[in-house]
């Protein structure tokens, strides 16, 4: 734990790298020292159908979802909320919607195995 989502409209692969942004993310994630470095797992989904609002699927988003375990401060939650943005408008400020999360999960209510 914990786990960067990065859900994107496909209509952006032309104008966005993609994999760079998610590497860049991820660094965010890593440095924030919130965590240990080998916990921190990203991911990119591609959407290939999607509807926003009245306007459908003309506009384009990139929406990064961060679930961590609860014990940080608001204000760790909030900066690691700020540094994703700024990755976010520096290398996709061409996308029309950008958004960040950051969720709490319940520590009690969650289940990990390692394999191998």
């Amino acid at each position: 734990m914990p786990n960067l989502v990065m859900e994107y409209s496909n209509s952006i692969d032309q104008r966005v790298n993609v994999q760079g942004l998610l590497e860049d993310l991820h660094d965010v994630a890593l440095r924030s020292s919130l965590f240990d470095p080998d916990s921190v797992k990203s991911r990119a989904l591609r959407c290939h159908h999607w509807l926003v609002g009245e306007q459908g699927d003309s506009v384009d988003f990139i929406h990064v979802g961060f679930e961590l375990l609860d014990g940080r401060t608001e204000e760790q939650k909030r900066e690691l909320s700020r540094q994703l943005m700024t990755v976010l408008q520096e290398q996709a400020s061409q996308v029309r919607s950008l958004t960040v999360n950051i969720r709490d999960m319940d520590r009690s209510c969650f289940q990990k195995t390692l394999n191998g």
